[in-house]
């Protein structure tokens, strides 16, 4: 039997995504499970948005999971490099190959034809892509636009007629018309490859047998099989997850929820709790059981008791799986020493000292002050979140989406963000900054009108938690239709959102 070679490969573009700690565990059980091995590979292909700093993430929120892998770019392994900006050229000599052999072509479309083709396709009801213009350019026409120096991607040439037929190991049968699927662009103008061709280069040459991942990868598999079949490779077997979704029965967002794998690491979940929480996603153990160490799961790991439906992510459950951990992990004369260490521990006192210092009269006043750090969930109240006469929940509710597309786009979520982003709510809006702007995300972080330093707070706070407290607010003050939010990014992008209040 082939040797089991699972992978995870997450882009470090953001923050580390409950969607990654997913389908990290569910790769790692299943090559456990079969003594086989888990590899973890960073595609950062796309230089814009990559990070260093987003890679150390993704590395720390695995390892917290309690999930650990046997090759990847930091531990090494003979399958390396394990980074894809690391690979180019090996991409770009596998492309040329199909070039060579007639199975891929240069295409010198633009982006304005592009543009014009997805224009005609919605106007006529036709399907959405490309229109394929280029594929059969002679010899002599793709030299002369070479010479006149026009910019070219290359794309694989997808059979016109037929199907695509497959069988997934959670799914079964699975079929997709190749007219359906897109000539598909494999290296890109600037010379790197696309997310398809390293996917199937890298899957290819680290030998991986399994490729599990989301449903959402579901529409681009006809894609890689066809080049498998076009390099003469043999195919890896599929296994497409349960989507992860929210509550709402919709694909989780992180403009709902908190997605950060971080956000609950810092609320104080525990790692064990978390994993055994992720493994219950799509999944079911026999007899319905719901509460096991990691290990069981891999002896007992079977693909056949993933389900097919979406999986609810509940924090509610969450929350419940928590507290039985609590209960049964941790003796109660240990039970502070673990608090101690999550939110009390002398680091973050020291930086949390100096903001309180000179605002407490007692010792006793200091949990009165600063309870907001060591809670997740703020007792919110109309009155508190619409400051000013003027001041509705949906003019609150814009003021806070609009501040979290600020500090976003600054890629600040310290305190010199929220800073900038608090003075550019009051331009944009027309309302007075410290009236209304900073009263309102007093109460958003702290669930009072005073308190320690907003700024500094924030930076301690971090990222994830304040995010978190932003979008509860928004959901207490009864949220933004797909409508109004459309209105308010085209206002916000304009620099002007006064005419919307």
């Amino acid at each position: 039997m082939k040797r089991v070679r699972t992978r995870i490969a997450p882009s470090p573009t953001g923050d580390p995504h409950v969607g990654t700690a997913y389908m990290a565990l569910f790769n790692y059980l299943f090559a456990r499970h079969y003594d086989g091995d888990f590899l973890l590979r960073i595609e950062d292909t796309d230089q814009t948005r990559s990070r260093p700093e987003y890679e150390k993430n993704i590395f720390e929120a695995i390892q917290w999971c309690g999930l650990q892998w046997d090759e990847g770019p930091d531990c090494g392994g003979k399958y390396g490099p394990y980074r894809q900006s690391e690979r180019t050229e090996i991409y770009r000599k596998h492309c040329y190959d199909l070039l060579a052999s007639g199975k891929a072509y240069k295409c010198f479309v633009t982006g304005k034809e592009l543009a014009e083709m997805r224009e005609i396709a919605t106007k006529t009801g036709q399907r959405q892509g490309y229109d394929r213009r280029h594929r059969n350019l002679t010899e002599e026409e793709i030299k002369k636009r070479e010479e006149e120096g026009q910019p070219f991607v290359i794309r694989l040439k997808v059979p016109l007629t037929g199907e695509c037929v497959y069988e997934d190991a959670i799914k079964g049968r699975m079929s997709t018309p190749w007219a359906d699927v897109d000539d598909q662009v494999l290296l890109k103008s600037d010379g790197f490859p696309t997310y398809h061709l390293a996917n199937v280069v890298d899957d290819h040459l680290m030998e991986i047998s399994h490729v599990i991942r989301g449903d959402e990868w579901l529409s681009s598999t006809p894609k890689h099989i066809m080049l498998y079949e076009a390099f003469g490779w043999e195919a890896p077997t599929f296994l497409h997850m349960p989507l992860l979704l929210g509550i709402d029965g919709k694909k989780l967002s992180k403009r709902k929820n908190p997605t950060s794998i971080f956000y609950y690491r810092d609320s104080g979940y525990l790692p064990e709790a978390f994993t055994n929480f992720l493994s219950l996603m799509g999944y079911s153990m026999e007899e319905d059981k719901e509460i096991y160490p990691l290990e069981e799961i891999v002896k007992c790991f079977s693909e056949k008791r993933v389900g097919v439906s979406g999986a609810i992510f509940d924090i509610r459950k969450l929350d419940w799986l928590n507290q039985q951990y609590m209960i049964n992990t941790i003796p109660e004369n240990e039970l502070w020493n673990r608090i101690q260490e999550w939110g009390f521990n002398d680091a973050f006192m020291q930086r949390l000292m100096p903001l309180v210092h000179t605002r407490i009269k007692t010792f006793a006043e200091f949990m009165e002050l600063c309870q907001f750090f060591f809670i997740n969930h703020i007792p919110y109240t109309e009155e508190l979140l619409t400051p000013g006469s003027k001041t509705t929940n949906e003019i609150s509710a814009m003021i806070l989406q609009t501040m979290i597309w600020s500090m976003e786009k600054q890629e600040n979520w310290g305190r010199s963000g929220i800073e900038q982003g608090s003075r550019e709510m009051a331009e944009i809006f027309g309302l007075n900054h410290k009236k209304v702007i900073m009263r309102l995300l007093y109460a958003t972080i702290t669930g009072k009108h005073t308190g320690p330093p907003l700024f500094d707070s924030v930076d301690l706070l971090g990222k994830d938690r304040t995010r978190a407290r932003f979008l509860q607010a928004i959901e207490f003050l009864g949220g933004l239709s797909k409508k109004k939010l459309s209105s308010l990014e085209k206002a916000w992008a304009s620099g002007d959102c006064k005419e919307l209040i």
